[in-house]
């Protein structure tokens, strides 16, 4: 039994070999995006790089945004998510960038909205495991720059507290009603995970999360959007990945 060794044993140097990435080639950044339209979003941010591969790893895509390098996954939930970011983390990726949606917890949320979470508590089965067994905090340096660069693009941005929750198939009206009243924005199902896995590495993350959910009206995504709605989803989608390259560009790198 000495001889053992787990996958948090794994060190950096064998994490690239793996994925035949050089010590070159490490990310600037990782941007992961939890969907089930696992295609449709690669292909849509897969557009923006140059270079673009797909490691060794299936479903991990490495590319160039001007000079810096990115690497992008569609990780649907914490089980997935923390993989990425513990991955990436390891290796000396500088930032995490979580996108995707969350749904609504308060009644002055709209379709369309962003949230940026301060911090997530932690409901998603995974974080504690990584030194943070309550709540996960985001990085303020990353929020308040992707706060300024959405607000330049005319989005209504919010910041406080979001819970994320490991599946939404599980979330009751009860539940619902206890995260509105302790006064959460939001929840998903990855931010907290990218969040506690970002810091037990000593690495920094930020969570920019789209609306579409209305849960305080009992709104949920199998309901149709109207097209004001699906309008606002739709440039909120697009703004977070060009946001998330923006902060890319602010990364400093020897």
């Amino acid at each position: 039994m000495n001889n053992l060794k787990s996958i948090l044993d794994i060190s950096a140097e064998e994490w690239l070999a793996g994925m035949e990435l050089s010590v070159d080639e490490i990310p600037d950044v990782v941007i992961v995006e939890g969907s089930w339209w696992r295609q449709q979003r690669t292909d849509w941010r897969l557009g923006y790089l140059t270079d673009v591969r797909e490691l060794a790893f299936p479903d991990i895509f490495w590319g160039r945004w001007q000079d810096k390098k990115v690497a992008f996954c569609c990780a649907y939930g914490a089980p997935r998510t923390v993989e990425i970011i513990h991955i990436f983390s390891q290796i000396g990726t500088k930032l995490a960038v979580q996108i995707g949606t969350c749904g609504g917890l308060q009644s002055h949320l709209k379709s369309g909205d962003i949230i940026l979470p301060e911090v997530a508590f932690c409901r998603d089965g995974v974080a504690h495991l990584y030194n943070a067994p309550e709540a996960a905090m985001g990085f303020p340096k990353w929020l308040t720059r992707a706060q300024q660069l959405l607000e330049a693009r005319k989005h209504t941005v919010y910041r406080g507290a979001h819970v994320t929750w490991s599946s939404l198939f599980t979330e009751t009206a009860v539940m619902m009603d206890a995260w509105y009243r302790a006064g959460y924005l939001s929840v998903d199902m990855e931010t907290a995970t990218t969040y506690a896995v970002a810091r037990y590495f000593g690495q920094t993350a930020v969570s920019l999360l789209v609306v579409w959910d209305d849960l305080t009206r009992g709104k949920r995504f199998l309901d149709p959007l109207s097209e004001t709605e699906q309008a606002a989803l739709d440039r909120s989608n697009q703004s977070v990945f060009e946001v998330a390259l923006a902060l890319a560009e602010e990364i400093d790198t020897p």
